[in-house]
């Protein structure tokens, strides 16, 4: 079975957070450079999982600020 992409690794373990509870609306993700760490990856794909998250309703990206939870989060 091939592995998944790593940016959608990022999606599932964030939106896994979002619905255990451990992020919470308007909760701060790390920063880019805090993910390119914790996965051992480039900004790219970190980059494509932050705009998909934020494309889907999950998180709202604030340029200069972070990313953050979404207020209403899909279920």
């Amino acid at each position: 079975m091939p592995r998944q992409p790593l940016y959608e690794q990022v999606i599932g373990d964030v939106i896994a957070s979002i619905r255990t509870g451990a992020l919470q609306p308007g909760d701060k993700l790390p920063s880019i450079t805090e993910l390119c760490e914790q996965y051992s990856a480039s900004p790219t794909p970190i980059r494509l999982a932050l705009r998909l998250l934020d494309e889907r309703g999950w998180i709202e990206v604030h340029q200069g600020k972070g990313s953050f939870v979404a207020a209403n989060p899909p279920t």
